[in-house]
């Protein structure tokens, strides 16, 4: 009976130990899936989370990085617009300070062509002024007071530099004037009214000095003995005018001498000009001719011709330039005409002489005074112009082909008195 019971509550409580197993494992399966839940719940959330987070860190850098865009765009516009300005103001600077370089520069290029071309002046006239000016000096500083024999010292100074007798007594006088009116006592100051009276004086026949072409066209004819520069001063003169863009012809007319043709030719290469030229004793107006015919066809600016330089029988120079002229007014009278007589410096009053024959023989227009670098009396510009009344167009000084320049009565007075 006890063993039935036995078995009885064995069996049962392996029923109940079987049953509590099972609830056991349903509860740890429940237990377990609920924490799989969890888990796979927390994993998610984990997930979602970080997902979140990135997307709020993405969106903050991405904020951030805009922001800092912003800013710099912020930033970069006013710098570019102050860049801009920097840069308009910089070029507009850079423009005004290149004007003004420019500007500079044809001022001072200005200043020293008239510097250089004083320099150059001063320097061919250097023996002039060493007797004149430097006698000047002599004879002012050897008197404390302004007398009668001052002035008769001075006068004897000009009259010696080839001034000639009449034109220094012309300014004697007017000096005497003007120290008496100003009442110079200091004979230091004499020297500077000295100058200015024989600039003046230069000036008083109201001559005209220029020498220019802007008529077109010109025929000019270039008289003178030889030995005087006649045909390289012709020469200088064609290059001096195809620098300046005229267009040039010489023509060979002084066909006694033949060296004057191969002379002429040489500096016609030279300036690189036209030149028309026959053989030697050929007629001159001939010559002459067909150079007009040339000039007319090639439309020449300037005509220059050279001429026989022969003195010794004025009535067959006198002929040989009617005929000359003859045939320049039938065959080209709308031409402007220009005699030019060339004078060696250095022969003082022969050279006044010379021209004294050539004004009566040819119509001169002027004169050009050739080699007074080699001389101590470049007076002669004086009588020339205040005795004669001959115009001085041109002065050599020098043997370079730029040594030849356009007579200018104050230049030269400056160049020989300091």
């Amino acid at each position: 009976m006890l063993d039935k019971f036995f078995d009885l509550f064995k069996k049962k409580e392996d029923k109940e130990i079987e049953e509590e197993v099972l609830e056991e494992v349903q509860e740890n399966e429940e237990q377990t899936d609920l924490t799989k839940s969890e888990e796979d719940n927390s994993s998610e959330n984990i997930i979602v989370e970080d997902k979140i987070e990135e997307e709020i860190v993405e969106d903050d850098i991405e904020d951030s990085i805009k922001k800092e865009n912003k800013t710099e765009e912020i930033e970069e516009e006013p710098l570019l617009e102050e860049t801009a300005e920097e840069i308009i103001k910089e070029d507009i600077d850079n423009k005004d300070e290149e004007l003004i370089e420019d500007n500079l520069t044809e001022e001072e290029k200005e200043v020293e062509e008239k510097q250089g071309f004083f320099a150059k002046l001063k320097n061919g006239l250097l023996k002039t002024r060493d007797n004149i000016s430097s006698k000047i000096d002599q004879v002012l500083a050897s008197y404390r007071t302004v007398d009668e024999e001052l002035f008769e010292d001075l006068e004897e100074t000009l009259v010696s530099a080839d001034i000639g007798i009449q034109p220094t007594m012309e300014i004697m006088d007017e000096l005497r004037d003007r120290v008496k009116l100003k009442k110079i006592e200091n004979p230091a100051d004499v020297k500077a009214e000295l100058a200015s009276v024989m600039k003046e004086k230069l000036k008083s026949k109201n001559l005209d000095n220029t020498f220019n072409f802007d008529d077109k066209p010109t025929i000019l004819l270039v008289v003178g003995v030889n030995g005087v520069g006649k045909t390289t001063t012709i020469g200088k003169i064609a290059h001096q005018q195809k620098e300046k863009g005229k267009k040039v012809t010489l023509v060979a007319a002084d066909t006694f001498r033949a060296a004057a043709i191969e002379q002429l030719t040489e500096w016609a290469n030279r300036a690189n000009v036209d030149i028309i030229a026959h053989s030697e004793g050929s007629d001159p107006a001939a010559v002459i001719y067909d150079g007009i015919s040339s000039a007319k066809s090639k439309n020449t600016d300037i005509l220059i011709c050279d001429t026989a330089g022969r003195l010794h029988n004025k009535k067959n120079l006198m002929n040989e330039l009617n005929k000359i002229h003859r045939v320049i007014e039938r065959e080209y009278p709308e031409a402007r005409k220009e005699v030019l007589l060339v004078v060696d410096g250095t022969t003082g009053q022969n050279a006044i002489f010379q021209a004294k024959e050539f004004k009566e023989a040819a119509g001169l227009t002027g004169v050009a005074i050739t080699k007074l670098d080699g001389t101590a009396k470049g007076g002669v510009v004086f009588p020339l112009q205040l005795e004669l009344g001959l115009p001085v167009k041109l002065i050599g000084v020098g043997e370079q082909i730029d040594n030849l320049m356009e007579f200018n009565s104050d230049n030269f007075i400056d160049a020989i008195i300091n």
